[in-house]
């Protein structure tokens, strides 16, 4: 089994300020690599929440946590429910939290849920299966032509929102965009013809055309950028004093809502540990490109 590949692992551990016996609380949980590195830092008087809203993700954390027994409380829900699971856990206050807002490579290549642009699968994207969101193909198939150009405009800062969101209306009249692979030829077919080219990939800085449609969606259908600014003010409140929160984001909207909300509360309610974001050094960089748009900030509760 393939494991993520916890990203800014090391920066996070040191800027948590992590001590013995110390509760802590990962909100991403995923694959557990920051979970795990916590669980080894607070020592065996320790006690860590690790929370995923896939149960898939629950599943796979469990077999890479087995050893820490019961000091490891894993919980499918959603981090826009913090307050509310880590006091029915026994969690409050906790003397460090983290969240890591990237998507781990299992998550996208073994789902089936149509994330990435690099398969054909049905569109779903949905990050719990179990709730009533709309899927990626109800969004395509139901969305105005005006809202599904803001969503792209917005969420993925997407260049030719308008045009793909066109070519969509137009494909939508005749036929039902099923999967992630029809998706990506229509965002292909767009740009060639802005690009007069019929190459099948047209490039454009180094990005597959796609993958900005295909981030904005994941945001809608999931409500991500929501959820964020919702769990902030949370993970605030049940901090122990002198507890920090530890937050990896990985594009501009994201780092944007968190960055703004620590400013707003500095000097108030926390201090900022790093006023710039922290980044991948060289080595990581070389050993795993995708972690290139990461950026970590942390603050400590007074």
């Amino acid at each position: 089994m393939t494991r993520h590949e916890p990203v800014l692992l090391k920066e996070t551990l040191e800027g948590l300020n992590l001590r013995a016996g110390a509760v802590a609380i990962d909100c991403t949980l995923g694959d557990a690599g920051h979970s795990e590195g916590i669980l080894n830092a607070i020592g065996h008087k320790g006690r860590l929440l690790g929370m995923d809203a896939d149960v898939e993700a629950i599943l796979r954390a469990k077999r890479f946590l087995y050893t820490f027994e019961d000091r490891a409380v894993l919980v499918r829900g959603n981090f826009t429910d913090l307050e509310k699971i880590a006091a029915e856990h026994n969690f409050v206050p906790a003397d460090a939290i983290v969240m890591d807002l990237g998507w781990s490579t299992p998550q996208f290549e073994e789902r089936g849920r149509g994330f990435s642009f690099q398969k054909d699968e049905p569109l779903d994207m949905r990050y719990d299966t179990s709730n009533n969101r709309l899927t990626a193909k109800e969004i395509l198939q139901n969305y105005t032509k005006q809202d599904l150009d803001k969503i792209f405009k917005e969420y993925g800062e997407e260049q030719l929102s308008r045009e793909i969101a066109d070519e969509i209306c137009k494909y939508r009249k005749d036929k039902t965009i099923e999967t992630s692979g029809e998706l990506a030829e229509i965002i292909l077919k767009t740009y060639r013809n802005k690009l007069h080219t019929d190459k099948d990939v047209p490039w454009i800085g180094g990005l597959h055309p796609a993958t900005k449609v295909f981030q904005a969606l994941r945001l809608e259908v999931n409500g991500e950028l929501k959820a964020l600014k919702s769990v902030l003010p949370q993970a605030v409140k049940i901090l122990n004093r002198g507890g920090r929160l530890a937050v990896i984001s990985f594009h501009s909207l994201e780092d944007r809502i968190v960055k703004r909300y620590f400013q707003s509360q500095a000097g108030k309610e926390l201090i900022l540990v790093n006023k710039k974001p922290v980044t991948p050094e060289a080595k990581e960089l070389g050993d795993n490109p995708k972690s290139r748009s990461a950026k970590l900030r942390i603050i400590e509760k007074i």
